[in-house]
């Protein structure tokens, strides 16, 4: 027989599992007694769980609804769900972003180590674009596969369905396996597509993660290239609006902002926002000119590193100049 600790998380698990469980099926499931089964139960009513009973034939138990929150028990692939939910939680640029990212960090903190290995290679851009019907879903196992051979670096092959789609790769399911160098896992518009650079056509291609069945083993590692434009953003961007180079804008630049990401990117439409620290973000954006991009980012009320180009800097230095005659002038 299990010890007590053990026994309870299995029972709480079981418990969530399902809305009734008839006190017979749960003390087969525990390998217990009936009478055990009872005894568990009142331990975890003491921790704060509304677990109550129900009576009939098969009378058992239910997990209620209760007033407070109690400590909650995932199996493996609920918890990976949960942590991917939350990383694209944070995201969103739905004010929800700081939350998330602490409720991710606490998740990860508890998980053991195979399991925030698989959460740790597991990375998204959100690439953001007006409103559409939402999009096919996809599978966990389908992105896992995905993010882990863009993180490995590792060839993928994999069967593609028929779609038809502005910008995306639509071949069909009859033609041999797709064999890629994958670069980029984003969302687009409430889908998710692959970025990567296709090995059999020698070109850059998006494929929607929805119509990929992954193939394994992975292939081998590879040297990654150089995106196009080197913003994943824009050239995604570019695909869709027809364009097949980067796209956009003919002014460019990267900063670093004292600033946490998750704030910087509720206000950036089109750039690309990365987390280089608690307080810290990298930010590359575009505009149609270099002083309005220096006045663009200097609406942020933080410290601001420029990387490049130097355009970009003369810019900020003529602002400045701008802006002192502005501060000295008399009314």
């Amino acid at each position: 027989m299990p010890k007590t600790s053990a026994r309870l998380l299995s029972l709480l698990s079981l418990l969530q599992a399902r809305r009734d469980w008839p006190g017979a099926l749960l003390a087969e499931r525990l390998d217990v007694s009936p009478r055990t089964v009872r005894r568990d139960v009142d331990r975890l009513r003491e921790l704060g769980y509304p677990i109550v009973a129900f009576k009939g034939p098969d009378g058992g138990y239910r997990l209620d609804a209760g007033a407070e929150l109690p400590p909650l028990v995932f199996d493996d692939e609920q918890a990976v769900a949960l942590a991917i939910a939350l990383q694209m939680a944070a995201t969103t640029g739905a004010g929800i972003e700081e939350a998330a990212a602490r409720a991710l960090n606490t998740v990860r903190q508890v998980m053991p180590a195979r399991l925030r290995r698989r959460i740790d290679t597991f990375q998204v851009t959100a690439v953001e674009r007006p409103a559409v019907r939402p999009g096919a879903q996809v599978g966990g196992g389908v992105l896992m596969a995905l993010s882990a051979a863009v993180h490995g670096r590792e060839v993928l092959r994999f069967d593609y369905a028929p779609v038809a789609s502005p910008g995306v790769d639509g071949e069909g399911m009859g033609d041999p396996p797709r064999r890629v160098q994958p670069h980029h896992l984003v969302t687009w518009g409430g889908r998710w597509y692959l970025v990567a650079w296709d090995l059999d056509r020698d070109d850059w291609r998006t494929f929607r993660a929805d119509r990929i069945t992954p193939r394994t083993p992975a292939g081998p590692r590879f040297t990654p290239r150089e995106l196009p434009g080197g913003d994943v953003a824009a050239f995604v961007a570019g695909r869709f609006l027809g364009s097949g180079g980067a796209g956009g804008w003919p002014c460019r630049g990267e900063v670093i902002l004292g600033a946490p990401a998750a704030d910087v990117s509720r206000y950036t439409r089109d750039g690309v926002v990365e987390e280089l620290g608690p307080d810290r973000c990298r930010l590359v954006l575009g505009s149609w000119s270099w002083t309005g991009l220096a006045a663009a980012i200097g609406r942020f009320d933080t410290a601001i590193e420029v990387v490049g180009p130097a355009e970009l800097k003369d810019a900020f230095a003529h602002l400045a100049r701008r802006y002192a005659t502005a501060a000295t002038a008399r009314s």
